[in-house]
């Protein structure tokens, strides 16, 4: 698929996949809590469903739902996200972007119209900061040429796509394009969206960490245009 592919992928075949997502619901259906699901599902505003496994429990879960398994090819991964990504269930989503954290480096260039449907697809924080900073940064880093693709998501009216622009270099450290960083911070300023004004901020408090000089002179230079929580958030820790 083209980098910026807008269609839905297509799931594909997979022995591993299909393994795993039978272990992986029957382990997660077993130890599913309706009470615990309730109170989950209310903190994240009600975005999915849950099934109510505490975090720990889940990851020790998934620990067992791998274990042994074979290093996955990128088709094993596609179809393993995408097919976690149909069950209706947020802990699904969550083994789904773990395993691809795991496994991203098998993934090509090819597997960015993937992680944009992961996106724009029963999208909250919780997994789109993930997929920014784990999946989508680490896919730009080895193609330089999916810059120009984060040059499209950081103008596109999707607002998780435009915070995944701004976060998608939040561990890049020295390598980060501090050109595009603010670039991206400039085009975004006047956004009335919290989740924006808030990925703006954390963007720069991440870089400031590697170049605090560069991102004070930013804000003093930026700050009338700049949203007080933005500003807040970058100079958080300087």
């Amino acid at each position: 698929m083209r980098p910026n592919d807008q269609r839905p992928p297509k799931v594909p075949r997979s022995d591993l996949a299909d393994t795993l997502v039978d272990r992986l619901t029957t382990a997660y259906g077993a130890a599913a809590d309706p009470e615990q699901a309730r109170s989950m599902a209310a903190y994240m505003k009600d975005v999915a469903p849950f099934l109510g496994i505490r975090t720990p429990l889940r990851r020790e879960l998934s620990k067992a739902v791998t274990a042994q398994s074979a290093k996955p090819a990128e088709a094993d991964v596609t179809a393993l996200v995408l097919r976690c990504w149909e069950l209706p269930e947020r802990e699904y989503h969550y083994f789904a972007v773990d395993y691809l954290r795991r496994h991203v480096r098998v993934c090509s260039s090819g597997f960015l119209p993937v992680a944009r449907r992961l996106i724009v697809t029963v999208p909250w924080w919780d997994t789109v900061d993930l997929l920014a900073a784990h999946a989508v940064g680490p896919l730009v880093a080895a193609d330089p040429e999916l810059t120009a693709v984060m040059d499209e998501w950081i103008g596109d009216e999707d607002l998780w796509l435009a915070r995944t622009a701004l976060l998608h270099q939040l561990r890049y450290k020295s390598a980060t394009d501090t050109g595009r960083l603010f670039a991206y911070c400039r085009r975004q300023c006047g956004h009335p969206d919290f989740f924006i004004r808030k990925a703006i901020g954390w963007a720069l408090r991440e870089y400031a960490k590697t170049d605090p000089d560069a991102v004070r002179a930013f804000v003093a230079a930026e700050g009338g245009r700049l949203s007080p929580l933005s500003v807040r958030e970058a100079l958080k820790n300087l």
